[in-house]
Formats: C-alpha cells, structure tokens, sequence
C-alpha cells in the first residue's frame, strides 16, 4: 500500500510539473507575442509617418503633371523600388557602417530624435516637405524624377533611412527582422499605390485633408522622436556617470 501512495503521489507531481511547464511556456509565448505585435506596430507606423506618402502626392503630381499615365504609373514604380532597395541596404549593412566608423547606437538614436523632431515640426506646420522644388526646376529633373528627388529624398529620406537602421539594431530576433522587413516592402508598397492613385486622393480629401493628415502624423513623428532620443540619452548619461 505504501507503494501505491508513493507512485500515486509521484505521478501528480509529474502532471503538476507538466502543468507548470506548460503555463509557463504558454505565458513566454503570450509575452513574445505581444512583444512583436508592438515591435511590429512600431515598424508600420513609424516608416508610414516618415516616408509620408501623403505629403509626397502634391510634389508627384507636380512633376508628373507633363507624362501619360502610362509613364506615371513607370515613375512611381521605378521610385518606390529604388527607395525599397536603398533602405533595405542601409537597414542591413547599418551595424557595418557604425563599426567602421566606430559610432555607438545610442548615439544615432540621438541624433536621430533630433531628425525626427524636426520633421515632425515641419509636418505639424503642414509643410510638404523639408526639400523645395521650383518650379523652373521641374524640368531639370524630368530625365530621371524617379531616383532624384522621388526616391531620394522625399520616400527614402534621412529619417526613413534613420529609422530603418536603428529598428534593425533593436530586432534581437529573426522573427522581429522577417517583421521589418516585411513593414519596410508594405510601406514602400502603399506608398506606391498612393502615388498611383493621387489625383483621386487629392480630389477627395482635399488640400485641407491633406494638412490635417500631415498634421496628425507630424505628431506621431514628434512623439517617435522623444522616445528614440531619450532611449538613446540614459545609456550616455549611465557611462558618463560611472
């Protein structure tokens, strides 16, 4: 009989045990999910704010006014994919470049709340965008608008470019670099598709819309900003302290 008990009393400690596994495994998975849906969330709206494809349309138009849409469409897709491959790049190869020129990653996080900070003023004040294009100056850049200025800057500018490598440097995780990833082909993607469809957009919303959407994402910007600069201030001032 006392062996009986024992067994009895030794299997629900190992159903115990498997339970406990079990809920523990359940809730690290609950976390890690969490954490990506968040990291993921931080990619879509972070890139969408910056890249600002609203504000693109206007200046798209601008200097597309003279082209069928047949060479429209081209243009747009010529420069979303330059802007695509050119922040995939500097996401990538953004560990090399601090390496070699020995910078630290929480000192670009500063200087890139910096970046952030100002163009989300700029947006807040409704302004299309940081880079003026004359008019007088259209046509110089008719041969190829759709690497400069389409691609660079206006979708693939500083703070894109900023944000790209400073999200990678936090993706600790495959799964969180396939998230990036995948926000960065997205956003280029949608920014795409707004292009396309900017004459009916405009139409739409209107120029007051557009303020107000610009507006509303410049805050967004304003608030990246405070947080990547602050994540990047404590550490400098932690090892200025000690």
């Amino acid at each position: 009989m006392p062996n009986v008990k024992i067994k009895r009393l030794s299997f629900r400690c190992n159903i115990d045990n498997k339970n406990y596994i079990n809920v523990i495994y359940s809730i690290k998975q609950t976390v890690s999910m969490d954490d990506l849906i968040s990291f993921g969330f931080l990619c879509l709206t972070s890139f969408f704010t910056l890249i600002n494809p609203l504000g693109t349309m206007p200046i798209f138009l601008t200097m597309t006014a003279d082209l069928s849409e047949k060479e429209r469409k081209i243009t747009a897709k010529k420069a979303s994919a330059v802007a695509f491959i050119i922040i995939i790049c500097f996401a990538i190869s953004g560990q090399l470049l601090f390496k070699f020129f020995g910078i630290s990653v929480n000192s670009f996080k500063v200087v890139g709340g910096v970046i952030f900070f100002m163009m989300g003023m700029d947006m807040l004040q409704a302004r299309l965008s940081a880079v003026k294009i004359k008019k007088n100056e259209v046509k110089s850049y008719v041969d190829d608008i759709s690497i400069t200025p389409l691609a660079i800057p206006m979708i693939c500018g500083p703070g894109a470019i900023t944000n790209a490598i400073v999200l990678m440097e936090g993706a600790n995780s495959y799964s969180k670099i396939i998230i990036l990833l995948v926000a960065i082909a997205a956003i280029v993607l949608i920014t795409y598709l707004i292009l396309l469809s900017s004459t009916k957009i405009i139409k739409i919303l209107g120029q007051t819309g557009i303020n107000v959407m610009m507006r509303l994402m410049g805050l967004i910007v304003m608030v990246i900003a405070v947080e990547f600069f602050f994540s990047g201030l404590k550490p400098i001032i932690h090892e200025l302290i000690q």
